[in-house]
């Protein structure tokens, strides 16, 4: 990577610490519109875009797509060190992993390392973020390590999310909490390679008055989805596959169960359409011995790159026009819309006290299009991704 560190004496706004950042999201918002370059006032015109593709290649190997037969970390399988170090040790192996596969298609650029701490001490975070290039128009891989005191409006929503966490946390008392976690959103720029999203965390939670008791409460959370422009049933398959692999390898009512969550959870409501094409998603999660969990949470965050670079790799020389490239800012204002409006990390972020702005925000694109009223020809490829996102499908099958 090409490594970028704060300057001391940044302002406040620019250097503000990152909370929720690891279960939302993270870095900058980008332009609201289609770039004038890309903007033809004829809808029609069939001119290709995308110059880029000409000069693009796919490695023979993508680095990091074997994880089933890669040697396992020492952190895997170390016992004597905290749960929270270990899983801080997790994500970070999975953020340098999943770069420098999705470097291995980048010709042009490489991620900006953005290192940053709390002004309080009480955490730090590194943001991996690839803008403009050739195969991605925006890229983030996030890392938060964090901890403070749970303001009143996220304990008063944990409490109302989960009846468990209800019995376990008293509404009048105080609680810091402990996490560390990934957020990764990938917005390519070939309108027919999929958007892309992964999460996975720790979060724990201590009795202000008696952190050195350990945790009342700690829970996994996470999860991957896609959500393409165009759909190809074989890459949707493929990704759902090799995520149920992850899932089966750990408990065969995961992936039934958490691609029924990841279908009702990343849904927009106010357009009664899921944001993409599922994956899984899942919350809360102590229904095993944290070390099983863990040993989960690696496979599911590992089996993400196997399960979705290969699929950028094969879309991203494909010749697109103007239509294309129309649809899928479209399609990435709605992804928008989600990500603004229901998302419960982004919202996390937001409300916690000195959060780093930028890094929540960067699962948004840096480009993004609405246009009034856009109904797409009936039967046309446009029509074919909303009849998919309007319905729920096995994939896995």
């Amino acid at each position: 990577y090409s490594t970028q560190q704060v300057p001391k004496g940044t302002s406040a706004v620019t250097k503000l610490a990152a909370a929720g950042a690891c279960i939302g999201l993270g870095a900058g918002i980008g332009y609201w519109v289609a770039k004038e370059k890309d903007t033809i006032p004829n809808a029609q015109d069939t001119r290709v875009l995308g110059s880029e593709i000409a000069g693009l290649k796919v490695p023979a190997v993508i680095p990091n797509t074997d994880y089933e037969n890669e040697a396992k970390p020492a952190y895997y399988n170390d016992t004597a060190t905290p749960m929270h170090q270990r899983m801080e040790a997790l994500v970070l192996d999975l953020q340098d992993r999943l770069v420098v596969a999705l470097e291995s298609l980048e010709p042009s650029r490489k991620f900006i390392r953005d290192q940053w701490e709390r002004e309080d001490g009480n955490g730090y975070g590194i943001s991996c973020v690839l803008q403009d290039g050739e195969v991605y128009e925006k890229a983030g891989v996030n890392v938060s390590v964090i901890e403070g005191t749970l303001a009143p409006g996220q304990l008063r929503s944990m409490r109302e999310r989960n009846p468990q966490t209800a019995n376990k946390l008293n509404a009048n008392e105080e609680y810091d909490f402990r996490v560390a976690g990934v957020s990764v959103v990938v917005h390519p720029r070939n309108p027919y390679a999929p958007t892309a999203h992964k999460n996975y965390r720790r979060f724990e939670v201590y009795r202000k008055s008696n952190k050195e008791a350990g945790p009342v409460l700690a829970w996994f959370g996470g999860g991957a989805d896609l959500t393409p422009a165009y759909l190809f049933e074989d890459d949707v398959k493929y990704f759902h596959q090799t995520l149920k692999q992850a899932c089966d390898a750990h408990d065969p009512q995961y992936y039934p169960r958490f691609k029924q969550w990841c279908d009702t959870y990343f849904t927009n409501i106010h357009r009664d359409e899921t944001r993409g094409v599922g994956g899984i998603f899942f919350d809360d999660l102590e229904d095993k011995a944290p070390e099983d969990l863990f040993h989960f949470a690696y496979d599911a965050g590992s089996a993400f790159i196997k399960a979705y670079v290969p699929l950028v790799a094969k879309r991203m020389t494909m010749p697109y026009t103007l239509r294309e490239r129309n649809w899928q800012l479209i399609r990435r204002g709605h992804y928008a819309e989600f990500n603004l409006v229901y998302d419960r990390g982004t919202k996390f972020g937001l409300m916690t006290p000195g959060a780093r702005i930028e890094s929540i925000l960067m699962s948004l694109p840096l480009t993004a299009r609405w246009e009034y009223m856009n109904q797409p020809e009936p039967g046309s490829p446009e029509a074919h991704l909303l009849e998919a996102v309007r319905t729920t499908t096995d994939w896995a099958k």
